[in-house]
């Protein structure tokens, strides 16, 4: 009598987690402490958080990403007690992000940011919301699922953009890295 053929696992995604708003503004959470929420609760594989600041790399084979959001959005909430907010995409889709940086990567003037959407919408708001952007100040390009945004050092926090950004309206869909921090997430 054969043996009943195995059913093949479903391969694995490897994942990038931005977490909005961590270890900022009174939110801190520790890297061992947010590894091991990934790894030992949510059951995900290859777990590695990438800096201070709401990194986290991890496979699953979970086929619904959306829902995979909402579980890991949950899971914070109830394991650290703030209103949690990800953006989650796939390794590829950051790595294709990173590579469409529109404007120059190594400029002693200026930072790189990605600014990472999970809603559309809300990026072309913010794009219609800035308006024609001061080109000697800063430059935004919208790209697909991301805002590319280069401003003046020191001054991420104070350019016209920077305020746009940092509204309460776009903390549930939005989160900002360096491309200095995107390439890391991207290397492993």
């Amino acid at each position: 009598m054969a043996s009943p053929k195995k059913k093949k696992d479903a391969p694995l995604t490897r994942y990038v987690a931005l977490l909005r708003g961590v270890n900022v503004n009174g939110i801190t959470i520790k890297s061992v402490d947010l590894k091991a929420l990934f790894a030992d609760e949510l059951g995900f594989g290859a777990v590695r958080t990438v800096l201070a600041s709401g990194n986290v790399l991890f496979d699953t084979d979970a086929p619904d990403a959306a829902a995979l959001r909402t579980r890991i959005e949950q899971a914070l909430r109830q394991r650290f007690g703030y209103e949690a907010w990800i953006v989650l995409l796939t390794q590829k889709q950051v790595a294709d992000m990173a590579t469409g940086y529109p404007f120059a990567r190594i400029d002693d003037e200026r930072h790189p940011y990605i600014v990472f959407g999970s809603d559309d919408a809300m990026l072309d708001e913010i794009i219609e919301k800035a308006g024609t952007v001061d080109a000697k100040v800063e430059q935004l390009v919208r790209g697909q699922g991301v805002l590319y945004w280069q401003c003046p050092r020191g001054e991420s926090l104070e350019t016209p953009v920077a305020k746009l950004l940092a509204k309460t309206r776009y903390k549930s869909s939005t989160t900002t890295r360096n491309l200095r921090t995107v390439e890391k997430l991207i290397t492993d």
